[in-house]
């Protein structure tokens, strides 16, 4: 039973190099996300409520360049791990494409329909002048946080090919610099340190823009330096050529990833409109929860990441389905336990972290509890993440659009949307039952792995 669930030095060794520096990436982002918001907390609650529902919008556009980058990624793993360069580049030269079209296509969207989306989440009961404050503060925040988009699209497309190809230590210092000059010049711009004008939310924003810039030019100012060592880079800008043959089994395979994003994370913000209706605390006591729920899971869904990369590589190479499903069910007891784990630390703290915060005493308990509910929930949040990604490794990915997307528009966003409008229930239960819906999905998940149609290598 040990050796079935448990993997040896030369496994976890293998996994440990592919996820740690995920892991640190993902980690220090998150920390300096984390300090960005305690920043933005100091400066007020209503300007911490515009923001975080800026926030939560851009987290729906964020996703779909993710989508967008994942359904080529799954043959950009494929084709490395059978050393075909000429397809990595094909696929890169696909992710460049569609996300310099999403990121015109999104900050056109924000543009134009920004305030009316900020307005959905201030209806609840509260204040009218906290309202209008919040709505004025997410404005200037979104109006400069549109000139992120297309540095931040275009970066996803150069780190995500990175990292199939195996190169997750860039993609992790890129990252690291970024979220560092986004620490710094968030000190600066939003408190109006060393001569510079006190920006408040707006300089904040002005910071990530900025981070992202950086970010982008390593990103790519390395790729393009070092054409020996990424040589799907060579030629890849010299026309916009695709084979047909490709592009049609990425569009089947990659849109439904595409679809899939942008409908499960546009449902997790319809859900997050459902539960502001219960008051306006809510809406900083669920961007407290959200801000240590990130930090808290980075473990875990970097060990996503990483099952995707392995399982990937794994089939791409003609492993045995023995070997695959045996290096699988290792990956999944590592990333259920890492959840069991980080969610005990943030039940641990949930009673300190909000009183970092400069809020009143309602928001600070509310969040307290939300935060002990979330966390209870991690460890199945943890293998539902781990099955999407095994799931997309082998070119499931209308399954996982079903298992992901669907489930949330079918089971959780009906939930949350007859629970808060027809009945009396508080954010508390609320909430609560909601995430419980994660139960069903994880044993929809097992089911799924079990019948291994998962199980294919699409570079044949």
């Amino acid at each position: 039973m040990f050796q079935r669930y448990i993997g040896n030095k030369a496994f976890y060794r293998r996994v440990l190099g592919i996820a740690v520096p995920i892991i640190v990436q993902n980690g220090i982002t998150n920390f300096v996300s984390l300090l960005d918001n305690i920043m933005v907390g100091q400066v007020g609650t209503i300007p911490m409520s515009g923001v975080s529902i800026v926030n939560g919008l851009i987290f729906v556009f964020n996703l779909c360049i993710f989508g967008a980058t994942s359904g080529a990624g799954i043959f950009t793993a494929q084709f490395h791990g059978s050393a075909d360069t000429e397809g990595v580049r094909y696929t890169f030269r696909f992710k460049f494409l569609i996300c310099l079209l999403l990121g015109l296509l999104g900050g056109t969207v924000f543009a134009l329909k920004g305030g009316s989306l900020i307005g959905l989440y201030l209806t609840g009961d509260g204040d009218a002048a906290m309202a209008a404050g919040a709505l004025d503060y997410g404005l200037k925040y979104l109006a400069i946080m549109l000139w992120g988009f297309l540095p931040f699209a275009i970066a996803t497309a150069y780190a995500s090919t990175l990292k199939e190809c195996g190169n997750t230590f860039l993609p992790m210092l890129a990252g690291i610099v970024a979220v560092l000059v986004n620490l710094c010049l968030n000190y600066v711009l939003i408190f109006g340190h060393f001569g510079a004008p006190k920006m408040g939310v707006e300089g904040a924003a002005l910071a990530t823009v900025i981070s992202r810039y950086v970010e982008l030019a390593i990103l790519a100012g390395w790729v393009h330096r070092n054409p020996q060592r990424n040589g799907f880079i060579v030629g890849a800008y010299r026309s916009p050529y695709l084979p047909g043959t490709l592009l049609k089994s990425i569009i089947v395979k990659g849109m439904p990833l595409l679809v899939n994003e942008a409908l499960w994370s546009s449902g997790m913000a319809f859900m997050n409109q459902c539960y502001s209706t219960c008051g306006l605390d809510v809406v900083p006591a669920m961007n407290i929860t959200s801000t240590l729920f990130n930090l808290a899971s980075v473990v875990f869904l970097s060990l996503g990441n990483a099952v995707g990369i392995i399982m990937g590589q794994m089939l791409g190479a003609g492993r045995t389905e023995a070997e695959v499903r045996d290096s699988n069910r290792k990956l999944l007891t590592l990333s259920v336990s890492s959840g069991i784990v980080f969610g005990l630390l943030m039940a641990s703290v949930s009673g300190l972290f909000p009183m970092i915060y400069n809020t009143t005493d309602a928001v600070r308990s509310l969040a307290a509890v939300l935060i002990c509910i979330d966390a209870l929930f991690m460890p199945f949040d943890a293998y539902v993440n781990a099955t999407y990604f095994t799931l997309r490794s082998g070119g499931q990915t209308l399954v996982t659009f079903l298992f992901d997307s669907c489930f949330v528009w079918i089971c959780c966003v009906p939930l949350a949307f007859c629970l808060s409008r027809f009945t009396d229930l508080s954010i508390i239960p609320l909430f609560a039952i909601c995430l419980s819906a994660n139960l069903l999905k994880c044993a929809i998940g097992a089911f799924m792995l079990k019948q291994g149609k998962w199980i294919q290598n699409l570079t044949v």
